[in-house]
């Protein structure tokens, strides 16, 4: 059954608009493949043999994003699809047939030339699975058979059928036209639960070095697609095969054979631990918590120690902050992301002393931010270890009984009001108002009488009244 989402719906009036103009078109790409495979599919691309300038033409609302390859933004005739400063929602991405000359940067093509030829267009893309177009013309109702309706000249439908991501045509010459497309095939074959080809495979193997002409950027971005489309144990495990791994995260690949002690870790070493974590990653989770996740234990490699009693990861902690902070620095994260990424890293060790924590303690852990981030990472760690969720079921229980403005309470006391005490300011305030703090996150005061009481029984009367 085809899809009735309103992007569905805008890209199929485009579709026919050319179709009655005297034009072919198509849908393309990933779509295609979804709607063979009963998936829901997002975006819904058009190909066509109209060229950019008659596209540009044919509709009012259109955005040259991508003319000098070819390709146009159609909005669907919202006011918000687009807009002086760039393509908005609902807009459909419309590429004419074509060609691409030699991909001098490994990413982009110098040029390209049109064609009348959708065979040529589709020989030119990625993945024979990516590869499939749909005339819908030849569908005679929602309830028709999409796989009637498909053109495929790459073997891609019988691809899918099989279960396997293959490079269309000779596969080193699509990973050096496009180095990204290496971990896009991990990423695909991850994602649907496929086996990259034995030829592709090799493919990746040899080139795998070349992800390093790819900007960071752009690295960083598939392996988050990977990390948060539901399938990441799978997905990493194909970047260690294929050898991306140790060129895009050496630090991971680090963990292999990385012992831990037993009696906390009956799975096996840090990379096991790791893998089992990233199984439980869910679809669409947040990328920090996805990051965290993968770079919680990054610092016990370098800090590996067997001393004579145990296995010691002393201040892998630390060690794992500063290598965290120096990934997403490389990945071009932004400071935000980096805050809480390194956040998840820095705290995750937290939770065993979380039963034995001081009310206030226990009340400032829970302010951290994005915690429910952080008890999630314990959580899937817990569970991707010795299995013990009784430290995660006290958290939750104590954090459901506690109201948020006894987590949070405003003050009882500001420096403002120290001063009018009669206290100057300096160093000492700041124990002075933690100290209230403290006793209010506890519960011994209520009012900011107590909390004065409490400074001048603690730190004395101020100067002036001696």
């Amino acid at each position: 059954m085809l899809p009735t989402s309103r992007e569905f719906e805008a890209a199929l009036r485009i579709l026919e608009k050319l179709r009655l103009s005297g034009y072919e078109a198509y849908f393309a790409g990933g779509c295609v493949r979804d709607l063979v495979l009963g998936r829901e599919a997002v975006d819904f691309d058009v190909a066509t043999n109209a060229t950019p300038d008659v596209v540009l033409n044919m509709f009012p609302r259109t955005f040259a994003v991508g003319a000098h390859f070819g390709v146009v933004l159609v909005g669907s005739g919202d006011a918000d699809s687009v807009s002086e400063t760039g393509p908005q929602r609902f807009c459909t991405e419309v590429a004419t047939f074509r060609s691409d000359l030699a991909y001098s940067d490994g990413r982009h093509p110098d040029g390209v030339r049109y064609t009348q030829s959708a065979e040529e267009d589709v020989r030119r893309r990625d993945f024979t699975v990516n590869g499939l177009l749909l005339d819908v013309v030849k569908l005679n109702g929602a309830q028709q058979n999409v796989r009637s309706a498909v053109l495929d000249y790459v073997g891609g439908l019988a691809d899918l059928d099989a279960g396997i991501i293959r490079a269309i045509g000779r596969p080193e010459t699509r990973f050096e036209e496009d180095h990204l497309r290496m971990l896009r095939a991990v990423r695909f074959a991850a994602r649907f639960g496929f086996d990259l080809e034995a030829q592709t495979k090799r493919a990746i193997r040899a080139l795998a070095s070349r992800i390093h002409a790819v900007s960071r950027e752009r690295v960083r971005d598939e392996l988050t697609k990977m990390l948060s489309e539901g399938s990441a144990r799978r997905a990493f495990e194909l970047l260690d095969e294929t050898g991306l791994l140790a060129e895009v995260l050496p630090e991971i690949v680090r963990m292999k054979g990385v012992e831990q002690p037993p009696q906390f870790h009956p799975e096996g070493d840090v990379w096991v631990h790791t893998l089992m974590l990233l199984e439980q990653l869910p679809v669409g989770c947040a990328m920090t918590l996805a990051w965290g996740a993968l770079l919680h234990d990054v610092g016990k490699p370098p800090t590996f120690k067997r001393a004579p009693d145990r296995i010691r990861f002393d201040r892998h902690v630390e060690v794992g902050m500063a290598m965290g902070a120096d990934i997403c620095h490389r990945f071009r994260f932004s400071n935000e992301e980096t805050r809480q990424i390194l956040a998840l890293i820095e705290n995750h060790m937290r939770f065993a002393d979380a039963p034995r924590m001081k009310e206030s303690t226990l009340k400032r852990f829970f302010r951290l931010e994005c915690f429910d981030e952080h008890l999630e990472m314990h959580r899937m760690d817990c569970l991707a270890a010795h299995g013990n969720l009784d430290i995660y079921d006290f958290i939750r229980e104590r954090r459901a009984a506690m109201p948020e403005e006894t987590v949070r309470p405003k003050p009882l006391l500001t420096g403002r009001e120290l001063i009018t005490a009669g206290y100057a300011p300096g160093p000492a305030f700041k124990d002075m108002l933690t100290a209230t703090e403290d006793a209010q996150l506890e519960g011994l005061i209520a009012t900011p009488e107590e909390a004065l009481a409490l400074v001048r029984q603690r730190f004395g009367e101020p100067a002036e009244s001696r």
